[in-house]
């Protein structure tokens, strides 16, 4: 969770900033970023300019885009997390399994974040889950989301939810505060989480936490598929099953791995 931070450098929270609005427009040109940041053109420029000349940023005609660097950087940072690490092996392994989409995720200030994702042969919205790691996502509708969330601290939740309030995505979405934290109980009580077509109409999935040796949450690895093929069986026992078994393995390397 965020530290507290008595003291920040303007320029370097502007030039982030800037970094943001590139990859939420996927591109964009100075006047672009100085209305969005409320800054004077000049200013924009200043920051664009220094950040293309560290080789952060690229400049197609007019428009300035994130470089690959910060794919280096990405992969630096993800190919030494532990949870990654201790996770993809066994993720890989329940997607060949069950032939589906499995995620494993963490969080990061106050945030789902995308650790990795491996597709069976049946595997279906492959498109959809990678551009979701690109983009700011929800804890409450998601059974990876659901999950992390059940096992943070009231104060982050309560945070959480002041920043985010609980969207709506489709029509079993839980947008009632009361409805959640009872949903965060009985994932405590039974151990995994279920997204009931609440992100994706059609889909539904399951996520079970990964915990550390003091129940303190890592993650959560979860397995999605249509409808049609999790029937309420498959849905309420046997995918809850197989998702928290391969949780509890992940859990368990982490642990081994940092002893």
């Amino acid at each position: 969770m965020p530290d507290e931070s008595p003291r920040t450098m303007t320029t370097a929270e502007t030039s982030w900033e800037v970094v943001d609005v590139l990859k939420e427009q996927n591109g964009a040109r100075v006047s672009d970023v100085a209305n969005e940041l409320d800054l004077p053109k000049g200013t924009a420029y200043t920051h664009l300019a220094t950040l293309r000349e560290k080789g952060k940023v690229v400049k197609n005609g007019h428009t300035y885009e994130l470089s690959l660097q910060f794919l280096s950087i990405g992969e630096f940072v993800r190919n030494n997390d532990p949870l990654y690490i201790a996770g993809k092996e066994k993720v890989d392994r329940l997607a060949k399994e069950t032939d589906e989409y499995v995620h494993l995720v963490t969080e990061d200030q106050y945030s789902p974040i995308y650790l990795y994702g491996a597709s069976g042969e049946q595997a279906v919205g492959t498109k959809y889950f990678m551009q979701i790691t690109q983009k700011t996502s929800y804890f409450h509708n998601t059974a990876y989301g659901k999950a992390i969330l059940a096992h943070l601290p009231d104060n982050d939740v309560e945070e959480i939810l002041a920043r985010d309030g609980l969207p709506s995505k489709t029509s079993n979405t839980i947008t009632n505060r009361e409805e959640l934290f009872d949903e965060l109980e009985l994932i405590r009580e039974r151990g995994f989480a279920l997204n009931d077509e609440e992100e994706l109409r059609g889909e539904r999935a399951v996520g079970a936490p990964i915990l550390d040796k003091n129940d303190c949450i890592q993650g959560a690895v979860s397995i999605t598929k249509p409808t049609s093929r999790m029937q309420d069986e498959e849905f309420y026992e046997t995918i809850p099953r197989r998702v928290a078994s391969t949780a509890d393995a992940i859990a368990i390397s982490l642990q081994t791995d940092q002893a």
